[in-house]
């Protein structure tokens, strides 16, 4: 039947459910929907595989609402979704959907609202109930929500709602379902905690798989910006400027930063708002509704808070930092592009963050283009653009009659002539934002440099076409890089490889970027390159490892983070002056013959890359002492 389904009406729906649909303008259904309408009519139990923006919510509400015994007080269907945001969505498509069931009674419940009016409006009777996991048991437990009359359980994007941790109420709240209700499981991808709960609680579920069909992204343009020569905040300005939007998303991976960044956007004059987890629910839902209504045009926003936004005006999602995975990055660009509608997605990626990013088009199936930042001039001509179609919009106004006598006398008051007159008023417009600039743009030096960084490359690459020697390849000195200590070590179970891995994961620096690694009992000195980029500093600030804070501090004056030397051998280290980027770690005293340990203060160091020490036990022990 998924093959010739190719309009609503050869459907099995109510004629007031086809009416509505055609009021709205949906007449093809999806794939996931012509797959999945018929098998939900029958009750069968369901598992659906479908990215975000094919339809999925359609696809599990209309047979829903074609079941509807609008004579039940009690609630018919549970559709549970991971965020409030999400639920508050969900319950709205529903409510269009079934706009021609006279006393349709669909309820959103969710943390962060009153929970006495929602128990109000459960006592008043619900026919569908939308609502977050913790919301939704906490209601079961006060005895105020009703599941003996239910006939069909909803979980949408489940993968989501279990990474997010309400694993264990979504467990409890499906046993507590009527073995005779339906069951349905919508997630774009499967991993095996959604292959547990579809086990256990899904009877031979009918399989419905479109993940190939995301028509979300196919109908989003995908751009990308290398960031170099400016700061991301600048970067962001210009975008948001020389591009033709009318209201964006900006996502950004932390609370911090959504506050920092949309005050920043304010300050320059933009209409911007923040939008995450720690705003109370009021606020958000306001928020949302001030972009639907063109108050403000830019949300800066978490992934989170974000899932489930459907507004119009979106035309453009800017990816202010890489997501850290495909899942969230094909959520965030479904913001935009949505029902039949164009869209535009531009990703500001450093270049350590290249392969996050040919992962993302491998697994989309896309290629995204790479575009040069505007430069600066070209940013002036848009803001003297904008302004001169403020001016035209004004040019016919009436009122305008009474400030031309001011004009007058403010000639005659400072004495100047009008084009004297229309240049100071003009810059007093400009504000923060110049209408020209003087000096030279930093993207330029940013573009020659990148070409000089090419060109050197190519002149240092052997004739041959061989690769260089690993000998051959950059190394460090003491005077490349700083020294940081921090807060955690053995004593807290830290290794040396989570410290790398932290590093490495958290600030976006590849490995050749860390340098020596010194790992004592109550805390670890490390070695980072000099003049980092402010951001990376303040993600440094607050980095955690093995979830303690690391309490990151520069260390004035030197540390010795060299490793001992081995009387035999030399140093193989590769770098004069330095250890060559190597590990090692600070060892507290051992028990038996500890040879001149009372020397190093009861501390013994080694190197983790120099392999195994197969040294005769008498030259084990014979190292020089740390201060040496």
């Amino acid at each position: 039947m998924q093959d010739i389904v190719t309009e609503f009406r050869q459907l099995d729906l109510a004629e007031n459910l086809l009416s509505a649909l055609d009021s709205i303008g949906f007449v093809s259904p999806t794939p996931i929907q012509a797959a999945s309408i018929p098998l939900l009519l029958t009750g069968v139990d369901a598992l659906g595989k479908a990215q975000t923006g094919t339809g999925k919510t359609a696809a599990f509400s209309l047979p829903i609402l074609n079941k509807i015994d609008l004579n039940q007080h009690k609630p018919q269907a549970i559709v549970m979704a991971p965020t409030r945001e999400l639920a508050i969505q969900v319950a709205a498509e529903v409510k269009l959907l079934g706009q021609k069931i006279s006393g349709l009674k669909v309820l959103e419940i969710y943390g962060g609202a009153s929970i006495v009016e929602q128990m109000r409006a459960l006592r008043s009777g619900a026919h569908i109930v939308v609502g977050t996991p913790g919301r939704v048991k906490d209601l079961i437990n006060r005895e105020r929500l009703q599941l003996d009359e239910v006939k069909t359980f909803v979980l949408d994007e489940a993968d989501e709602m279990l990474k997010m941790g309400f694993v264990d109420d979504v467990t409890w709240i499906m046993e507590q379902a009527p073995e005779t209700a339906q069951r349905v499981l919508f997630s774009a991808t499967m991993p095996p905690i959604v292959k547990e709960i579809v086990d256990r609680f899904l009877r031979e579920p009918s399989r419905i798989d479109v993940a190939g069909s995301n028509r979300t992204v196919e109908k989003v343009e995908q751009q990308y910006w290398v960031v170099k020569g400016v700061e991301k905040d600048e970067a962001m300005s210009r975008l948001l400027e020389t591009e033709e939007t009318d209201a964006s998303i900006v996502f950004v991976r932390t609370r911090q930063d959504t506050e920092r960044l949309a005050d920043w956007l304010q300050a320059r004059g933009f209409k911007a708002a923040a939008l995450h987890g720690d705003i109370p629910q009021s606020l958000r839902e306001r928020t949302v509704d001030h972009i639907k209504r063109g108050v403000i045009d830019i949300l800066v926003a978490t992934d989170v808070v974000a899932r489930g936004l459907d507004v119009p005006r979106i035309t453009h999602v800017f990816n202010y930092d890489i997501p850290f995975d495909v899942e969230s990055y094909i959520h965030r660009i479904g913001r935009t592009g949505r029902a039949g509608r164009a869209g535009k997605a531009i990703l500001l990626v450093r270049t350590n963050q290249i392969r996050m990013l040919r992962t993302i088009e491998r697994v989309t199936s896309t290629r995204m283009e790479e575009i040069q930042l505007p430069m600066r001039d070209k940013v002036a001509e848009a803001r003297l653009a904008a302004l001169a179609s403020d001016l035209l919009e004004q040019k016919e106004a009436e009122s305008l009659e009474a400030f031309v006598g001011l004009i007058e006398k403010l000639q005659e008051q400072i004495e100047v002539d009008a084009a004297t007159l229309a240049a100071m008023l003009l810059q007093r417009q400009q504000g923060k934002r110049p209408l020209f600039y003087n000096g030279p743009d930093p993207m330029i030096t940013a573009i020659e440099r990148e070409n000089k960084r090419r060109e050197s490359r190519r002149d240092e690459r052997p004739r041959d076409g061989s690769r260089p020697e690993r000998g051959e390849r950059r190394s460090y000195n003491a005077a490349d890089w700083d020294t940081y200590q921090l807060q955690v070590g053995r004593d807290q179970g830290v290794q040396v490889k989570d410290i790398v891995g932290a590093i490495a994961n958290e600030l976006g620096l590849e490995k050749q970027f860390i340098g020596s690694i010194k790992l004592a009992t109550g805390h670890t000195y490390v070695q980072l390159p000099k003049k980092m980029p402010n951001e990376i500093m303040a993600q440094l600030k607050q980095l955690r490892i093995r979830q303690k804070a690391t309490d990151a501090q520069l260390v004035e004056g030197h540390v010795n983070m060299e490793p001992p030397r081995r009387r035999s051998g030399g140093d193989r280290s590769g770098a004069p002056g330095g250890n060559g980027g190597r590990r090692f770690e600070e060892r507290g005293p051992r028990g038996g013959n500890g040879g001149n340990r009372s020397d190093r203060g009861g501390e013994r160091r080694f190197n983790r890359d120099r392999g195994n020490d197969r040294r005769p036990a008498g030259a084990r022990s014979d190292r020089r002492p740390a201060d040496a």
